[in-house]
């Protein structure tokens, strides 16, 4: 006789397939596939290719069929319906599983809230929701610091198959991960009237950004920016604050371009290389000579070289920085210009100065000399300042003859 299940069963299935997300039809032919494991767990001698399960979608009534032959047995016991029952666990774990994974898929390339739920060796395993995602050593930020319950947003990168099937890469390091935190922060970017051009980033150091708008009245860097920096601080601060970020306008002009790239760096000048052929390939490594002020050679390096290495990677051109010796023997002609300026102006006025001095000096001479001897009063008069010190002395000598 056909074994005969409850209709609560058919209920539990229905709702076991709409809180799982999975398909009621699958449902379904995993417990046919489960009622035929029980059957050949009882039955060990039969072969499966033989026989098929039917179940009715209303009643559900089981019914095992050796072709057209009703071979249903009375009861499938404890042991066959505990394997039936695991059996559709783990079905509709990987159905579930199944289903998780395409819905990942299309969110390839998007950012998401996760939390970090424990570390396996050197990679993280970080809740993003409906399942647990992987983010090995090359996805982290090098000099990011890592703690369970942390809550970071992260970077769908690519769903690849591992050792327990396909697995959900998320990456912090990720140029991805910085656009889409503009997107995220920036409504202009998000509407697209601001577009991220360029993007070149060295995790948990610094990072560039080339935007650009061809609507009038928005500027793209303002914009990315935010009033008094609140937008890409929010940015920074997703960091932790170890990466620092410059934002450039993107220009259709390459010379103008790469020397936006070269920020904070000023007062630079950019001479590009001519191909070497008019057959010049595609793949031909594009040259840039940047000629920078000797005080700005520091600022256009970087320490490490690290920002003439992010402008190359910005540009697309391989950057050559040299002192700009023009502009130096321009400055030092024009200090030494402006020294000899100085120089002749300050002569005649410290000369003028000793010259005050000398004659307010004569002057304090000849007043005390005419107030000792008033006969002497104008001839001293008369005489010239430089005499008057010669005439000091001799007073007493007139005064001794006049006694005698």
């Amino acid at each position: 006789m056909p074994a005969v299940q409850r209709s609560e069963f058919l209920l539990a299935l229905n709702q076991v397939a709409n809180e799982r997300g999975v398909d009621v039809e699958v449902v379904l032919d995993t417990v046919k596939n489960a009622i035929l494991a029980a059957y050949k767990k009882d039955h060990p001698d039969v072969e499966l290719e033989e026989y098929s399960a039917t179940l009715d979608k209303n009643t559900g009534e089981a019914t095992i069929l050796k072709g057209k032959k009703d071979v249903t047995p009375p009861g499938f016991g404890r042991i066959a319906a505990q394997t039936a029952r695991q059996v559709i666990l783990q079905k509709i774990r990987e159905k579930e599983k199944e289903a998780i994974i395409a819905d990942y898929k299309l969110r390839v390339g998007t950012i998401v809230n996760g939390m970090i739920l424990r570390f396996a060796g050197p990679n993280i395993i970080v809740d993003v929701g409906k399942t647990e995602a992987l983010m090995p050593i090359p996805e982290q930020i090098p000099n990011e610091k890592y703690h369970l319950n942390q809550r970071v947003a992260v970077y769908i990168s690519e769903i690849r198959t591992g050792l327990k099937g396909d697995e959900i890469i998320v990456s912090r390091a990720n140029n991805g991960l910085l656009e889409g935190l503009f997107k995220r922060e920036v409504p202009e970017v998000a509407k697209g009237s601001v577009v991220i051009k360029n993007i070149a980033r060295e995790a948990g150091a610094r990072s560039k950004i080339a935007v650009f708008s061809n609507q009038q009245g928005i500027d793209p860097v303002g914009s990315c920016v935010g009033q008094r920096g609140v937008r890409v601080q929010a940015i920074i601060a997703e960091f932790g604050g170890v990466e620092k970020i410059d934002i450039i306008q993107w220009q259709e002009n390459a010379k103008d371009y790469i020397a936006q790239a070269l920020s904070p760096a000023k007062n630079v000048r950019v001479e590009l290389d001519k191909p070497s052929s008019a057959k010049a390939t595609e793949g031909q490594e594009r040259v840039a000579h940047v000629f920078v002020p000797v005080e700005e050679l520091s600022l256009a390096i970087g320490r490490d070289g690290q920002n003439v290495r992010l402008a190359s990677k910005l540009t697309d051109y391989r950057i050559e920085i040299e002192e700009d010796t023009t502009a130096s023997r321009l400055d030092r002609d024009s200090e030494g210009a402006s020294k000899t300026i100085k120089k002749e102006e300050v002569k005649p006025v410290e000369e003028k100065k000793i010259e005050e001095k000398k004659e307010k000096k004569e002057e304090k001479e000849a007043a005390s000399a005419k107030s000792s001897d008033p006969l002497r009063q104008s001839s001293s008069e008369a005489s010239e300042p430089k005499e008057i010190k010669t005439e000091v002395p001799e007073i007493p000598k007139e005064k001794k003859d006049e006694s005698k």
